[in-house]
């Protein structure tokens, strides 16, 4: 049993902790909303913490799974941040999808204080998290990642050790942005096809009988068909990962004309009221527009 923190307890980041303590570890939690934190703690057994700080100063080794660059800043280096409680020779890994600039100086702010720092950013989703399912991708000192690994097994079955500090980030940017192109031709081929007459359903077969098979597709088709767009990735998150993707490829001096455009369409889907829906829920910017509504039985 290890000496465990976890912060950050939303569609992601409360099953990944819950994970940890059906593990066996001792995990200490903390969430913005408070109540969430201390719900968890009861039914699992867990320490409430009310503070980051709190979490830093009774872990060996601190999970963080939040928002985005200015969350994951605030909880680790901000007033009562993990840094502040975290003893020299512990472990923070953030699993948050973030700015891989802003996460290596992070790195950095924390070697001076002797605070070792892992980038992990995972993928899987909703039913991912729950059963324990994820894929992390992991930058930063390898004998760091070596040591700690044990931790992330009761959360993920899949690491891929990337590189050093915020190659796990990159990893993590390109999955998403050739995930979320692929999500954005679903939605223009299936609306066009539907419009002219073709059955989803068969369409769908189609595709996965052919070159164009997808598992992303696979996967989003059955909920779109029957227009269930509860969140296991949202429209607003993913709207967020793909400005860092433009963001990284400005700095590295990288085109991507097609991820552009995917952005607008994304920022279409959060303008017209979709963005705490699924990322499938974008193909409604598209069935607006033509007039046509993707669905079967």
């Amino acid at each position: 049993m290890a000496k465990l923190g976890f912060l950050g307890l939303g569609i992601m980041g409360l099953p990944m902790a819950r994970n940890l303590m059906r593990a066996g570890h001792d995990v200490a939690v903390w969430s913005n909303t408070a109540a969430k934190a201390r719900e968890l703690a009861t039914n699992e057994k867990g320490v409430f913490c009310e503070t980051p700080r709190q979490v830093g100063e009774h872990a060996e080794c601190v999970f963080l799974c939040v928002g985005d660059t200015k969350m994951s800043d605030q909880v680790v280096l901000g007033p009562d941040g993990i840094a502040e409680g975290a003893k020299p020779g512990s472990v923070i890994v953030d699993a948050s999808t973030v700015a891989p600039s802003a996460s290596r100086e992070m790195a950095g702010k924390l070697a001076a204080k002797g605070i070792q720092f892992l980038d992990a950013p995972c993928t899987g989703s909703k039913p991912g998290a729950e059963s324990g399912n994820l894929t992390f991708m992991i930058g930063g000192d390898k004998a760091v990642f070596e040591r700690v690994k044990p931790y992330f097994e009761p959360m993920g079955k899949r690491l891929y050790y990337c590189g050093t500090a915020s190659m796990g980030l990159h990893a993590k940017l390109t999955q998403n942005l050739i995930l979320s192109n692929i999500l954005q031709a679903f939605n223009e081929g299936m609306v066009l096809a539907t419009k002219a007459g073709v059955e989803p359903k068969l369409m769908l077969e189609v595709l996965a009988n052919s070159a164009a098979k997808s598992g992303l597709i696979e996967f989003k088709a059955p909920y779109v068909f029957r227009r269930d767009f509860s969140t296991n990735f949202s429209v607003k998150w993913m709207h967020k990962d793909i400005g860092l993707m433009l963001d990284s490829a400005q700095e590295l001096n990288v085109p991507l004309p097609l991820t552009a455009l995917t952005r607008q369409m994304f920022q279409a889907a959060i303008s017209t009221g979709h963005g705490d829906e699924d990322i499938c829920s974008t193909i409604k910017v598209l069935e607006g527009l033509a007039g046509v509504e993707v669905k079967s039985e």
